[in-house]
């Protein structure tokens, strides 16, 4: 569609896209706990994924399965038969190695084709497999959690991409008893070239194994991100990936119309980049194209760099990740051209969508194909495949959790004026490896599992407008006043007024009588504000007047509408040094760890609440 300059972005019209039902069932019992599921019931889907995938190479043999940038700079890719091949004969490989529930295969590298290939193979052949972050061997000072982790799994078999990078790791662990194979480098650190497991032979042995898998079958452990404690492995059924991918068809059935185009950056050791964007190529025969860079500014150069070449159908990314685009988009036509060519839809998860980010996306979208992309998200956890509860309509307003997707039950329990979001279904764990006791804690007596979040109705006289998240239940905090502060709400409420000028922020306040905020500005839109010459330092410029003025005034603005202290942020503090991934500070998905950050940056939080504050602090009101 031609641009048309007067078109209002803010009531343009949605692409035409196909979404799911929002029908549901409910019922509420005398002491308030509400029951809900999807009208619509869950219908069939695979034993196991590779059964997708052996169809899609059956009818669509060439069509491209993965892709990943090679040493030269272009597209390194392989077709669903060229990996159908692999997969088999690095399952009969890890067969042969014996392989299996005791001795499962570890993988400590990130996504890549020879992560996809393996992760497949051990899918295939029924050997359960984890996918561990690469922090834990590549950033930590120590090996502490990656000793834990393999203490827990007892691998047979690891695989890292490249042999070099993960020395220091390998020979660091106090686990041993594995085998190494490695994609990189292999012969030079005494290790197995993946190569020769790729020429393996494949035999009857592989079908055999492929046609004993259950669904109820163990097919990966992936690992919670240890902010609160030693991670957890999540116990992932073949049942759970493959359900959890109908659910999601089924809320949007747009998915399989058109075989999906994706370019994701998401990590593979995390369930939205695995077991969703991996998982949705294969169960709808598109294609995955692996962006090695990440919505950090140094980084995201290679994201766009993709994205000039790669026009995606659906783009999945973290709100950093939309916040950090939205410039080169506005700056590069030509990108911005390519981006939206072929889009539909938008998804996010793990955090609030800034309102201002939405807007500005719209903006940009209707400008270059004159309407509205959606954006959509979902609500779930590592123990859940991910998703439970889906927003498969467009709809403005950030922080929705949404409504049950086919085949999921929740349970809203009254706590505190909110609800605990409980869910059964196909889609959810069986508990953690290897932990018993842990898992017994996160069930109820009915087999709900417990997220020790909250959620609220948007509206109390009509469930199926949804429902919105109110934040985590341990994260959340009462004031010395008694008075309950919804972290979640307060943190989009300001990132949303205070968009673009921040990239995240961490609400403190816990045992004192007021909220308090310790913000990471964008420095490259503050800048903006200030005369400051090029050379000048980040502390330099988020000291400048017109800075200060800038979240003074969004301070200012939120109070005077606040409904109590716990609903405005009394005083605030902008930090100069970004979140540390080494620290712990940052999650996988790039967002801000709030736990973590409250303890890392105790001086701060302790400055906030001085009784005498320095200049440095922002006061409402002054």
């Amino acid at each position: 569609m031609p641009q048309d300059t007067h078109i209002n972005a803010d009531t343009a019209p949605f692409i035409d896209i196909s979404l799911g039902s929002r029908d549901i069932v409910s019922k509420e019992l005398p002491d308030g706990t509400i029951y809900l599921r999807s009208a619509e019931n869950l219908k069939e889907y695979p034993r196991v994924l590779t059964e997708r995938l052996l169809s899609v190479a059956s009818s669509h043999p060439e069509r491209t399965f993965i892709a990943q940038r090679d040493a030269s700079g272009g597209w390194a890719s392989l077709t669903y038969a060229q990996t159908v091949e692999k997969i088999r004969n690095i399952g009969q490989a890890l067969l042969d190695r014996g392989l299996s529930t005791d001795r499962p295969l570890v993988i400590l590298s990130a996504g890549s084709i020879s992560h996809a290939l393996l992760s497949l193979a051990a899918t295939h052949v029924g050997v359960p497999f984890a996918p561990v972050s690469p922090a834990y061997s590549l950033l930590a000072k120590d090996f502490k959690k990656l000793d834990h982790v393999l203490g827990l799994l007892t691998p047979g078999l690891v695989f890292v991409e490249d042999a070099s990078s993960f020395d220091r790791a390998l020979k660091g662990t106090s686990i041993s008893g594995f085998d190494i194979v490695a994609n990189l480098n292999a012969a030079q650190y005494g290790h197995t070239d993946l190569a020769e497991l790729i020429a393996t032979q494949s035999g009857d042995m592989v079908d055999e194994a492929h046609a004993s898998i259950k669904s109820d079958d163990l097919n990966k452990m992936l690992f919670t991100s240890g902010s609160t404690g030693p991670p957890k492995g999540v116990i992932n059924t073949h049942r759970m990936i493959c359900s959890n991918q109908q659910m999601f068809v089924q809320s949007f059935p747009l998915i399989q119309e058109k075989p999906p185009i994706v370019l994701s950056w998401l990590p593979w050791h995390h369930t939205s980049g695995a077991n969703t964007v991996l998982g949705l190529v294969i169960y709808n025969a598109g294609t995955l194209y692996i962006d090695e860079g990440k919505p950090v500014p140094e980084l995201m150069k290679t994201t766009v760099e993709n994205l000039s070449e790669i026009a995606p159908t659906a783009y999945f990314s973290a709100p950093s990740g939309f916040h950090e685009l939205i410039p080169y988009l506005r700056e590069q036509p030509e990108l911005r051209k390519k981006f939206f060519s072929d889009l539909q839809m938008f998804f996010y998860s793990g955090s609030t969508m800034p309102d201002a980010v939405v807007s500005a996306m719209d903006k940009l979208a209707v400008e270059t194909v004159g309407a509205r992309i959606p954006f959509f998200s979902c609500y779930g956890a590592t123990e859940t495949a991910p998703f439970a509860l889906t927003v498969n309509w467009p709809d403005s307003r950030s922080g929705l959790a949404g409504l049950p997707m086919p085949g999921a039950e929740f349970k809203l329990m009254p706590v505190d004026g909110s609800y605990e979001a409980c869910t059964r279904g196909p889609n959810v764990t069986q508990g953690y490896w290897r932990q018993p006791e842990l898992s017994k804690q996160v069930f109820d007596e009915e087999g709900y599992y417990h997220y020790g979040d909250a959620v609220s109705q948007i509206d109390p006289d009509d469930l199926r407008k949804g429902l919105v998240f109110d934040g985590r239940m341990g994260e959340n905090f009462k004031l010395t006043t008694g008075t309950w502060v919804s972290v979640a709400a307060l943190r989009g409420q300001f990132v949303s007024a205070a968009m673009p000028l921040v990239t995240d922020m961490v609400i403190a306040g816990e045992g004192h009588d007021s909220v308090s905020a310790l913000i990471f500005p964008d420095l490259k839109q503050v800048r903006k504000l200030t005369d400051l010459p090029d050379t000048a330092s980040p502390s330099q410029i988020y000291a400048h007047k017109s800075v200060r003025a800038a979240f003074q005034k969004v301070i200012d603005e939120l109070a005077r509408e606040s409904s109590g202290s716990s609903t405005f942020i009394a005083r605030a503090i902008l930090l100069a040094d970004p979140p540390s991934n080494e620290a712990g500070e940052l999650t996988d998905k790039g967002s801000v760890s709030q736990k973590i950050l409250l303890k890392t940056r105790k001086n701060d939080v302790n400055a906030l609440y001085a009784e005498n504050p320095s200049e440095q602090i922002l006061i409402a009101g002054s």
